[in-house]
C-alpha cells in the first residue's frame, strides 16, 4: 500500500468511523505534546498522564491542545499509560454525547475548545464604517501598526 493510499484511509477512518468507549478506554483531554509522539493528557479524575500515538496515525492525523482522544491503557509502561485508539472530532463528540457516555468533567471545556475563532483574534469592529467588512482574523504574531488617513482636502491643494 502507497503512502497516499494508506493516508486517505486513516484520515476516513478517523473522521467517520463513531466510536464509543468500550471496557476499560477512556476519554482524555490532551494537555501538551512531549515530544517522540507522545503526549500529556488529563483524564476525568484530573489525573495527568503520557499516552502513545500509535504508528498508523503518525504523520497521517494531528493533534494539538485541548483535543479530546479515546485512549486504551497498556501495562507495560511506567511512564506512557496509555495508547490513542482515536481522536475525537466534533460530530464523535457530539455522538458520544447523544449516547450518554461524555464525561462531565469535560462538558463545559469541549465548548470552549470548540470555538473556532477567538473573540481576542478578530479585527475590532468599527460600527461607523459600513463597507468595512472584513472578517478575516488578526495575525496575533506581526506587531500591529496603525494607519491614518491624511486625505484632507486643505494641505495638499495646488493653486
Amino acid at each position: 500500500m502507497s503512502k497516499a493510499t494508506k493516508r486517505k484511509h486513516v484520515t476516513k477512518e478517523v473522521l467517520d468511523d463513531f466510536i464509543l468507549p468500550e471496557d476499560g478506554q477512556q476519554i482524555v483531554k490532551v494537555t501538551a505534546g512531549k515530544g517522540n509522539n507522545l503526549h500529556e493528557v488529563e483524564s476525568q479524575n484530573q489525573d495527568k498522564f503520557l499516552v502513545s500515538m500509535p504508528t498508523k496515525f503518525r504523520k497521517n492525523v494531528w493533534i494539538k491542545r485541548g483535543d479530546f482522544v479515546l485512549v486504551q491503557p497498556i501495562e507495560e509502561g511506567d511512564k506512557v499509560k496509555a495508547e490513542i485508539v482515536t481522536i475525537l472530532y466534533k460530530e464523535q463528540i457530539k455522538y458520544i454525547k447523544s449516547e450518554g457516555l461524555w464525561p462531565a468533567v469535560f462538558e463545559s471545556e469541549e465548548t470552549k475548545s470548540n470555538s473556532m475563532i477567538s473573540d481576542d483574534l478578530l479585527p475590532p469592529s468599527d460600527d461607523s464604517d459600513e463597507d468595512n467588512t472584513c472578517d478575516s482574523v488578526m495575525n496575533i504574531n506581526r506587531k500591529q501598526v496603525a494607519v491614518y488617513d491624511e486625505s484632507d482636502e486643505s494641505d495638499d491643494e495646488d493653486g
